[in-house]
């Protein structure tokens, strides 16, 4: 497992603690960011996991021209900035063009290059240059090691890298999750963060919009945990339903914490079984 306080040691990841980025989809109002903040905020605190925001302001990547895209950057952005004032979290959110990082730097911990634009050189190398996090979240049509390209555009400006694993195409209206990719990226040296949400999605799977099966976030979460990765990424809404994005792949809020807990004693458990492999030599 990557050590990640020796990589960016003036941000809130710790090498013994699993870290959480979640939070609704897209943003949709103040009020459904911060209840999911404040739940989640909770949650964590008491289980001993980092915490990190996560909501976009702008879903530019729809199946329709026709879908919401969110509260767009003018507004979303105050939204996001009052959550991590309000309730001391740090945020993550997706930039989707190059002029975005810089205003997006100034509320963001994180910049999160959404799946289908992790080979964008301007985009990737602008996020480096604002000296914050950048998670790369690798495109569904990578195969792992093709991550490095990613990578290397961004070490010339920065070494604060995250490499997000989402489930990659198979076939038509449907993905799948290569558990050994996580090995494979974890080799990189980075942080692996697994997303147990978009890898349940199935892009298009109603014509206009995206469907997807939140009943798999949970196992396909155990398995990356216990191949061990650093975190997890999930989208979480108090009724995902009625969520304006990845309505059938967001957790519900109201049960997030057992799930939680077993992350986190999965967490705990892999942990200790590679500083005893490494203790032996085997790793």
């Amino acid at each position: 497992m990557t050590k990640i306080s020796t990589i960016f040691p003036d941000y809130h990841f710790k090498n013994d603690r699993l870290t959480l980025l979640a939070g609704p989809c897209a943003i949709e109002t103040y009020d459904t960011c911060a209840q999911v903040a404040e739940t989640l905020k909770e949650i964590t605190d008491e289980l001993g996991i980092n915490y990190v925001f996560k909501s976009s302001f702008d879903k530019a990547n729809r199946s329709s021209g026709d879908s919401s895209r969110g509260a767009g950057m003018t507004h979303g952005l105050p939204i996001l900035r009052k959550i991590k004032e309000t309730y001391h979290v740090p945020i993550v959110t997706d930039v989707h063009e190059s002029y975005q990082c810089d205003p997006v730097a100034e509320v963001a911990d994180v910049l999160q290059i959404p799946a289908f634009l992790s080979r964008q050189t301007d985009l990737l190398v602008a996020a480096a240059k604002t000296q914050r996090v950048v998670n790369i979240k690798k495109a569904q049509f990578m195969a792992p090691e093709d991550m490095q390209g990613a990578v290397d555009k961004i070490t010339p400006f920065s070494n604060k890298i995250l490499l997000t694993e989402r489930g990659s195409q198979f076939g038509y209206h449907q993905l799948i999750v290569d558990m050994t990719s996580l090995i494979r990226l974890r080799k990189m040296g980075y942080p692996v963060i697994f997303d147990a949400t978009h890898s349940v999605q199935v892009p298009g799977g109603h014509g206009n919009h995206s469907g997807g099966n939140r009943d798999f976030a949970f196992p396909l979460m155990r398995a990356a945990l216990a191949i061990g990765v650093d975190g997890i990424f999930a989208e979480v809404h108090p009724d995902p339903p009625s969520a304006i994005s990845d309505a059938d792949n967001q957790l519900y809020l109201n049960k997030i914490k057992p799930i939680l807990t077993t992350a986190v004693k999965l967490f705990d458990e892999n942990r200790q079984q590679q500083e005893e492999l490494m203790a032996d030599g085997l790793l």
